[in-house]
């Protein structure tokens, strides 16, 4: 039976390793992945889902006003979708998010969506909270702070190394602008030793 699936973390846990894994599991058995990006997050270039360790993968991307129940019923129309995968889900919308579950519950496409729970403020983006609120199984993939503890918070860091609590909600960046910090430490804004 087919799910919606939300994996969620921090900055730097392994989503898009565990992402590409995915897509080659799918492939190795014969199945057909079709796997999406938004096109805001261009870090890796357009279409690049890229991890830390080395991996990436070459995919579709997508525009908040993107149908994606469309989009993946037209692909699935011309060659049979066995599951569809969509990184960095913080930046879906509402609809694209009710568009997903479409997907699961009319289609009987599995969904598996990678990304942030929260922003650098502590709040939940648009996307994470209706994923939140209507997946059927939810996984907290996990990394540590720099002190060793559970890191579930994402700081934007200047410069300097001060962490940031104000500004926009989404400024594409990685490792140069964000640190995964466990709350302690994110509250004290402490983004280093």
């Amino acid at each position: 039976m087919a799910s919606l699936h939300y994996k969620y973390a921090a900055m730097n846990s392994g989503k898009s390793t565990q992402l590409i894994q995915a897509h080659f599991n799918y492939c190795e058995r014969g199945m057909r992945p079709l796997a999406m990006l938004p096109a805001i997050d261009d870090r890796y270039g357009e279409g690049v889902i890229a991890a830390r360790v080395g991996l990436q993968l070459d995919v579709e991307t997508f525009h908040n006003d993107t149908n994606l129940f469309d989009a993946i019923a037209t692909h699935h129309a011309n060659e049979t979708i066995d599951v569809f995968i969509v990184d960095e889900a913080q930046f879906l919308t509402k609809t694209q998010v009710y568009q997903l579950a479409q997907v699961v519950d009319q289609l009987k496409i599995p969904v598996i969506a990678y990304g942030l729970k929260s922003d650098f403020r502590g709040e939940l983006f648009e996307g994470s909270y209706h994923l939140l609120c209507l997946a059927d199984k939810l996984e907290e993939i996990k990394t540590i702070c720099w002190c060793g503890n559970k890191a579930h918070m994402n700081a934007r860091v200047a410069e300097n190394g001060e962490v940031l609590h104000h500004g926009e909600q989404i400024e594409i960046g990685g490792n140069e602008r964000y640190v995964a910090l466990c709350r302690k430490h994110y509250i004290e804004g402490k983004a280093f030793a």
